[in-house]
């Protein structure tokens, strides 16, 4: 199975600092524009399958490649949503003192949320789950800064921490090939259609 994973655009969210979790999410301008070129850029690939958050900052994001890629089966799921924020959702990092935090990398867990493993956990099961309907196909997954930490957490075996998911660029490009001898990492968060 190969798989390629993207994340969705810019967001207007994003460009106020705002911790989005849950909530839909509205490509930026600019977002639109990471979108149009990310889908130029996978135009020549072979892609069978195409699964995207159902959250609408993905949703617009893989709408825009599936243009290019009408014979592949486009399906919107929870599991590949960004980590439920609870009461965080809609705060921006300033507002709730995340400013602070977020040199340390380390995010408290919500109350009313998902925990960071109870994430891992839902995206591991996706993972369980397309690998087991397409072991040998090309697969297109559109994400966010944390669900595609977790799925490199649960592919290339070791922790993506909040830190790093935050070095996840917009409609960023990672391939990596999952055999039976494990995963093997190609191009990781490669920008360069931007």
């Amino acid at each position: 199975m190969r798989l390629i994973i993207v994340r969705h655009g810019e967001t207007e969210e994003n460009l106020r600092d705002v911790i989005q979790g849950h909530l839909p999410g509205v490509l930026s301008k600019n977002g639109i524009e990471q979108a149009r070129k990310v889908a130029l850029r996978l135009k020549k690939e072979r892609i069978d399958f195409i699964y995207s958050s159902d959250l609408a900052r993905a949703v617009d994001t893989a709408k825009e490649i599936v243009r290019h890629h009408p014979e592949a089966r486009l399906t919107f799921t929870p599991e590949l949503r960004e980590r439920h924020m609870g009461e965080f959702e809609g705060k921006t990092h300033r507002e709730i003192g995340w400013d602070v935090i977020e040199m340390s990398g380390t995010y408290p867990d919500p109350k009313s949320g998902e925990s960071k493993k109870q994430m891992l956990e839902r995206v591991g099961h996706f993972l369980s789950e397309i690998a087991g309907k397409h072991p040998q196909g090309n697969i297109l997954l559109v994400g966010h800064g944390g669900s595609i930490g977790a799925l490199l957490t649960h592919l290339v075996g070791k922790e993506f921490s909040d830190d790093n998911k935050k070095d996840l660029k917009n409609t960023g490009v990672t391939v990596i090939e999952v055999g039976r001898e494990g995963a093997k990492l190609h191009l990781f968060n490669c920008t360069a259609h931007l």
